[in-house]
């Protein structure tokens, strides 16, 4: 990117830019000793087909080293429909795990102790629901709630700009969003209530420097939105989370990282007026991104992964998924999952990088992109806040048309070469052939056995339990009631992802997208 090609450090300030690591900025991380005194979570990304073959995989990366759980579900799932709608044909268990009901999500923790692993749920619309079964399952394993750690991703906005697996409109998702928070403020006391996503912000064609902003702009939105329902800005900042994608620049991924945790301590204690200083920090997830694997030369991914997630670490991550090489052509087989692991595993015990809290602290490159960053990013904050702040950028199509521009630029440098790719337009092999590789394969059976198991819960559940517990939803979304309490009610007579989605459609009813271009 041309505007950190040359390094001017006459703005930067060690004193206030840097400050030490574990103190306000927190431009060097959140803690004193950051490795060195507790490494990342390795947390895989997992899921796919039935809750049981699930299940078993993520019983298997707990056998390798694996600290924590990180949920796929499938299409269906995310998008409120159950497996046997007719949308759902054709995507049951393909790029994720079906969950329809309490029966499901029991088996997908089966023999997994609840308050002694640590889950992450990527989910989004569907958020309530999930973390509702997932506390119905841990009552079930006799559990105290207060006892569960983890986070559910909820983070609604970033699917009208970037995904597209929303529901409802974007006001009525906001205050889905703030019910999670109030529950769980209440519940939940380890639980992170919303990761906040700019890894899908980057995947859909955003620049380093858009998905800083973005991904703030839907964060001040949330915290706005918690503000406005009464909610404690020391308690809520608290339990923010986020997610950021590892790209290809190495440099400048470790720049963006630190700019991003120093803008967001400056807009939490400035514009928010948090005092708490654990509400001023970014804590955040790291993935390694899937839109620069190919499918050629497959085995070249591990390379791209392992550069990736050492950019993450070395920009100060909480958390880490790296990337199976095999996932430009399907979802991981068992093989390259342990590779992926065993990736972040060598960073950890080999490199020698977490043997120095802040290994790139004063490095010229480093810090003039930094500062690059974060000026950039708040002038697009500064522009979305004049053009009526988030959600008027979101109806209005402003943040996807910039996604858009950049996605297009980004692909044409990639077609006319001036962006190499090895082994896509550069370095290739002769045939010009993705490479052969045995990848993993959904069964047929899945979606025939999926809806089988779904049809035996309606069948075996008590109608007249059911039904009330289902008014409940629909009443408490009319009302204003916290909607997290009603649908545990109502998973736990039995009810469907599905009919709970549709319970709520009948109040906030379902958000048509218009046109960004």
């Amino acid at each position: 990117m041309s505007t950190f090609n040359r390094l001017d450090l006459a703005d930067w300030d060690p004193s206030a830019q840097l400050g030490l690591p574990g103190e306000y900025p927190f431009t060097r991380g959140i803690q004193p000793t950051m490795y060195r005194g507790r490494l990342w979570s390795m947390r895989q990304y997992a899921g796919f087909a039935s809750a049981e073959e699930s299940n078993a995989r993520y019983r298997y990366l707990l056998d390798h080293g694996v600290t924590g759980l990180s949920v796929a579900f499938d299409l269906p799932t995310q998008m409120g429909y159950d497996s046997d709608h007719p949308l759902a044909a054709g995507e049951v268990g393909r790029v994720g795990v079906a969950i329809d009901s309490i029966d499901d999500m029991a088996s997908l923790f089966d023999g997994i102790p609840l308050d002694r692993v640590s889950t992450s749920m990527t989910i989004n619309a569907t958020a309530i629901i999930l973390l509702s079964l997932y506390v119905a399952v841990a009552k079930r394993q006799g559990l105290s709630i207060r006892s569960l750690s983890g986070t559910v991703q909820n983070d609604i906005l970033k699917e009208y700009v970037a995904r597209g697996t929303y529901i409802f409109p974007p006001r009525p998702s906001l205050r889905i969003v703030t019910d999670i928070f109030a529950f769980c403020e209440r519940e939940l006391p380890q639980w992170n209530t919303i990761s906040i996503s700019g890894y899908h912000i980057r995947e859909a064609g955003s620049t380093a420097v858009q998905e800083v902003a973005f991904t703030f702009a839907d964060a001040i939105a949330y915290v706005e939105a918690a503000v406005a329902a009464g909610l404690d800005v020391n308690q809520v900042g608290q339990r923010l989370s986020f997610f950021f994608n590892a790209h290809n620049n190495f440099l400048e991924e470790i720049a963006k990282f630190r700019a991003a945790r120093r803008l967001w301590a400056r807009i939490m204690r400035d514009r928010f007026h948090a005092t708490n200083l654990r509400a001023q920090q970014l804590r955040f997830h790291t993935q390694t991104a899937g839109s620069t694997l190919t499918a050629q030369q497959p085995d070249n991914n591990i390379v791209r992964v392992a550069l990736q997630a050492l950019a993450a670490v070395l920009g100060g991550t909480q958390s880490l998924h790296c990337n199976g090489r095999d996932e430009a052509l399907a979802l991981p087989t068992e093989q390259s999952a342990r590779i992926a692991l065993r990736t972040q595993q060598i960073i950890a015990a080999e490199t020698g990088v977490i043997n120095t809290v802040d290994p790139v602290a004063g490095s010229y490159a480093i810090e003039t992109m930094t500062n690059a960053i974060e000026r950039e990013a708040e002038a697009i904050l500064d522009r979305i806040q004049s053009a009526g702040g988030t959600l008027a950028a979101i109806e209005s199509g402003l943040i996807q048309r910039d996604i858009q521009e950049s996605a297009y630029r980004a692909q044409v440098a990639v077609d006319s070469g001036d962006a190499i790719v090895v082994g896509l337009n550069r370095f290739t092999d002769a045939e010009g052939e993705p490479a052969s590789l045995d990848t993993l394969r959904i069964h047929p059976d899945v979606e025939r056995r999926q809806i089988e198991r779904l049809r035996a819960v309606r069948a075996s559940r008590s109608a007249a339990t059911w039904r009330r517990a289902l008014d409940g939803v629909s009443t408490a979304a009319g009302d204003g009631s916290n909607l997290v309490p009603a649908i545990i009610t109502a998973v736990e007579s039995g009810a469907t992802v599905g009919e709970v989605s549709d319970a709520m459609r009948t109040v906030f009813g379902e958000y048509v997208e218009t046109s960004a271009v």
